[in-house]
């Protein structure tokens, strides 16, 4: 298994399993597959250039990409010291096995690398346990609730609301 930050050329791959993630999971996410099906891949790519300010992580097994995770950076100045994670997804048959956790870390080791960086923040939605459990697990607390977040097929969802202070991760995970 190969854990990695995403490129330009891993745009098909990536798409292929967001799609995928948006269709099998459309409580999981804030967009949606009809939202995103008809994306140009020259969008996708340039959301993945080094400079674009947005950075994906991907899980592969082999050239499969299995799993993904987004961090970005809050851009307005009194909120610089803020970032967050979202876009987390691992594909079924990776479920249970530790790779959303591998991923989170990775993730989170390049954010805590981030200057003047204090705090990172994500949004689960309500009764996902296994996610909300990874996320505690990380170092994540949650600080609120944001009701009726989401509205799909006719039935709203809240979000658990968590932020995580910027530290060293090896102090939260056993490398042994």
């Amino acid at each position: 298994m190969q854990i990695r930050r995403l490129v330009p050329a891993d745009a098909v791959a990536y798409q292929s399993l967001r799609l995928a993630a948006l269709h099998e999971s459309p409580t999981a996410f804030s967009s949606s597959y009809e939202a995103e099906r008809d994306t140009p891949l020259s969008t996708i790519e340039a959301h993945m250039a080094p400079d674009s300010g947005r950075y994906r992580f991907g899980a592969f097994d082999g050239a499969d990409l299995v799993a993904v995770v987004g961090v970005g950076r809050e851009s307005a100045l009194k909120v610089r010291h803020k970032a967050f994670i979202g876009g987390m997804y691992v594909a079924p048959a990776w479920r249970g096995k530790g790779l959303g956790r591998q991923l989170l870390e990775q993730a989170l080791l390049f954010v805590d690398a981030m200057p003047g960086l204090l705090q990172v923040t994500l949004a689960v939605t309500a009764g996902n346990a296994s996610a909300l459990a990874l996320y505690e697990s990380m170092g994540f607390a949650v600080y609120g609730r944001a009701p009726n977040a989401l509205l799909v097929d006719g039935v709203l969802y809240d979000d658990v609301q968590m932020a995580r202070s910027v530290q060293a991760i090896a102090s939260i995970v056993d490398r042994s």
